[in-house]
């Protein structure tokens, strides 16, 4: 938009969870654009590892699945926040779905008076669960758990000596 407007507030559309059947007990992480990723994996991480005290889960094993979500501008961190989970916590299935959602944003004019002007505007979506427990591999957007590659970790040898 042009100089002379600027962005009252923003509307985000409101889009059902893609992944139907979970579980009640599914902590849902809605990643802006703002957010700082050290708080979202500080709070993530603890009910993931068991220190949910408070929350009401008793044995203090943790929590099962996690979904990370977020659109525009925070996809890339809501996928960062995802990565940096798999590899803390290990052994994680994963499934991820994209789509597109509506938003609406309304503008106020720089230059006095009562001018507003409301955009429509469709932004990319992602959602990723993340899951202890197998899923479903046939689902489109699945990933199994990473395996160490021990053959590389073993054996330093490998790795630019020459003889």
């Amino acid at each position: 938009l042009e100089h002379n407007w600027r962005q009252k507030h923003r509307v985000p559309g409101r889009t059902p969870c893609p992944f139907p059947g979970l579980a009640s007990g599914v902590l849902e992480m809605r990643v802006k654009e703002g957010s700082k990723i050290r708080n979202l994996m500080g709070f993530a991480m603890a009910r993931m590892q068991g220190d949910v005290s408070g929350v009401g889960v008793s044995g203090g094993c943790g929590l099962r699945q996690v979904v990370f979500s977020g659109s525009g501008r925070a996809v890339t961190k809501t996928i960062t926040c995802a990565e940096i989970m798999k590899r803390k916590v290990g052994s994680l299935h994963q499934l991820t779905k994209l789509r597109y959602k509506g938003v609406r944003e309304v503008w106020e004019s720089h230059e006095g008076g009562a001018s507003e002007m409301t955009v429509h505007r469709t932004v990319p979506s992602i959602s990723i669960l993340l899951s202890k427990d197998p899923l479903d591999p046939q689902e489109p957007g699945y990933q199994p758990p990473e395996t160490l590659k021990l053959s590389t970790l073993s054996n330093p040898s490998s790795r630019g000596q020459s003889k």
